[in-house]
């Protein structure tokens, strides 16, 4: 396939380019449709395409007198995020075929902006830690992270250029950094998660992964209503946090962060570093209350009527929250609650927080999508976050860095990110899944 393709662009390039009838919709979806093709045998990231679908979305929009901001923006929709003319398998053998009447308002609100709706992108088990059939996009024998398997590996390789995530420890974050695209987890809730199945509900986050940070403004827009943003006048304060896991990370995500520091202050930035309060060690153990505690009860039906359809490792955290006290419960929302209050003081004066993401390179192996650590802890404070890739391991393969800011500072964070990807990511070329790359 040509190193030009229309699948190959961004998602602001796309808008742009049909906005100024440089291309037509069909003739995206038509590239990507052949990529799609060509591909997704070996990366297996869709869990549902109908192309004459996509093709009649793409017509409908070429007819249109005016453009929306994502004017024929192909994005793909983790499967258990609803839409009423594809069905919402949710990962899992009780909901194959299953149709919802309404899209959920994420999917509405891109619709209503002109975007493609290219197909349903695969998710682990109610998004969960049991890996479905996606394989990284790099590697094959490797995994693409999880949950939001299907929409980085889409992404990655050129199949969309944009696709919906769900976090609820690391499922947009460590997929992206596995695969070497942007991931970013907004404050919680502030994209309306109307229409998706819960896993977690206190923590639970519709993303998106992209392949820039402008596209990831661009979509958030969208989703929020806010203005796109402008450009930073000047250099961001980051704060440096290793983190109390430090130690659990190989050392190409060390030297990711180390070199990353290094590169953006002689860039410029303001430095400091910055350690986590002793009291945030009990995050770790909250998470295995609070997340077993809630799965429980959003798959409450589920275990009722078709336990036997359900994975053997979901069944375990299951039977696990069913056995949580609610007074252990509500303690370990507590100790997040004051985890969260301890924030600002934390991050004294820095915009942003820099920080790893991942413990290394995507693991050989499909039994796993990773380790979850090095995100959800952050995912269980409700701050924004978002992952640049930056990095090569010693595989050749991608090292996320993770950028973190205050809840509700996501225009700042995003702000910062798009900084520091011009001087990261941007003057060495992104690091995109062509395999002749790696």
């Amino acid at each position: 396939m040509s190193n030009t393709g229309l699948n190959r662009l961004s998602a602001c390039e796309i808008a742009d380019g049909i906005a100024h009838r440089k291309f037509s919709a069909e003739e995206v979806v038509r590239d990507c449709l052949e990529r799609i093709d060509a591909r997704d045998r070996q990366v297996k990231a869709w869990a549902y395409l109908d192309p004459d679908l996509a093709l009649k979305q793409a017509r409908a929009l070429d007819g249109k007198n005016e453009n929306g901001p994502l004017a024929g923006v192909p994005i793909g929709v983790k499967d258990v995020i609803d839409t009423f003319d594809m069905p919402t398998d949710m990962g899992s053998p009780i909901y194959r075929g299953n149709r919802t009447f309404a899209d959920a308002p994420s999917v509405a609100l891109a619709r209503r902006a002109g975007a493609v709706i290219l197909g349903k992108t695969v998710t682990c088990e109610f998004a969960g830690l049991t890996p479905n059939l996606t394989r990284n996009p790099h590697d094959p024998e490797r995994t693409p992270g999880g949950s939001s398997s299907g929409s980085a590996a889409a992404v990655a390789d050129f199949m969309t250029a944009a696709g919906y995530g769900t976090q609820t420890g690391g499922s947009v974050l460590r997929p992206a950094s596995f695969c070497g695209v942007v991931g970013y987890k907004p404050s919680y809730n502030l994209i309306s998660r109307g229409g998706m199945k819960f896993a977690a509900e206190s923590r639970d986050t519709i993303g998106v992964l992209v392949r820039t940070v402008e596209d990831a403004d661009l979509l958030s827009s969208v989703l929020t209503g806010r203005p796109r943003l402008r450009a930073r006048s000047g250099a961001p304060k980051i704060a440096l946090c290793r983190t109390h896991l430090w130690e659990a990370a190989l050392p190409e995500s060390k030297q990711a962060i180390e070199e990353a520091a290094q590169r953006l202050r002689l860039a410029g930035a303001s430095f400091r570093e910055i350690h986590l309060p002793g009291s945030f060690s009990a995050l770790q153990e909250a998470r295995t209350v609070i997340n077993p505690y809630e799965r429980a009860r959003a798959l409450a039906h589920e275990w009722n009527t078709n336990r036997t359809a359900i994975s053997a490792g979901l069944t375990a955290q299951i039977e696990q929250g069913l056995s949580i006290p609610f007074d252990r419960y509500i303690q370990s929302l507590q100790r997040v609650k004051q985890c969260r209050d301890e924030i600002p003081a934390v991050f004294g004066d820095a915009d942003v927080v820099l920080a790893p993401c991942v413990t290394g390179e995507a693991p050989l192996g499909l039994q796993s999508t990773g380790d979850t650590r090095f995100q959800e802890f952050w995912t269980a404070l409700h701050v924004p976050a978002i992952t640049l890739p930056s990095h090569k391991g010693p595989n050749g393969l991608p090292i996320g860095i993770q950028l973190v800011a205050r809840i509700y500072d996501d225009e700042n964070l995003l702000a910062s990110a798009q900084w520091v990807w011009q001087r990261l990511v941007a003057q060495k070329g992104f690091l995109h899944a062509d395999q002749q790359q790696f």
